[in-house]
């Protein structure tokens, strides 16, 4: 139910839990030390590492280039400050999600397992850019910019990964 911006403004940015950022953050750096400890693979790690930081990167420099205004709504659940395009929140989940569903192929998880991964990756995906829609902090244009530009950074970071990291026997390393 929304309520009247007179009678619960939103919460300052700073005053907010934990955001999306800070979960996938903390989400890549399990990851990360996952893939050092269990696998041996600090290239895949800072891989990982760097392409999150990477993609993050690119949807800042586009935003400032783009500097698209946000929706205003009269009575609103929530608001932003930074400019709308593209959606930061679309882009992340897309980006974490892709190298996460990659990694987890590459290293061939059980069937059970990568059905598991990819149904949660696509609920993820969609009600990540669905909810900032419908919380009117970004138009519909926004989220879709924020999906094909993720899905953009996960099939440039998987070439880099191939083409950097191939292993021995000519197969592509994990």
């Amino acid at each position: 139910m929304r309520t009247s911006h007179a009678e619960s403004p939103p919460s300052p940015p700073e005053s907010r839990p934990a955001t999306l950022a800070t979960g996938v953050r903390v989400l890549c750096a399990a990851a990360a030390v996952l893939l050092v400890r269990r696998y041996a693979a600090l290239w895949t790690a800072l891989w990982l590492v760097l392409t999150v930081a990477a993609g993050t990167a690119v949807q800042q420099g586009l935003k400032a280039a783009v500097d698209r205004p946000r929706p205003v709504w009269p009575d609103p659940v929530d608001s932003a400050h930074y400019a709308a395009f593209p959606s930061g929140h679309a882009m992340t989940a897309t980006v974490v999600c892709g190298l996460l569903l990659w990694l987890l192929h590459r290293h061939g998880v059980g069937r059970a397992l990568w059905r598991t991964a990819l149904a949660v990756a696509v609920v993820s995906v969609a009600g990540v850019g669905l909810t900032r829609v419908w919380l009117g902090v970004h138009w519909p244009t926004d989220v879709l910019g924020g999906w094909l530009l993720g899905a953009l950074v996960v099939a440039a970071a998987i070439g880099i990964h191939r083409r950097l990291h191939p292993s021995p026997d000519g197969t592509l390393s994990v």
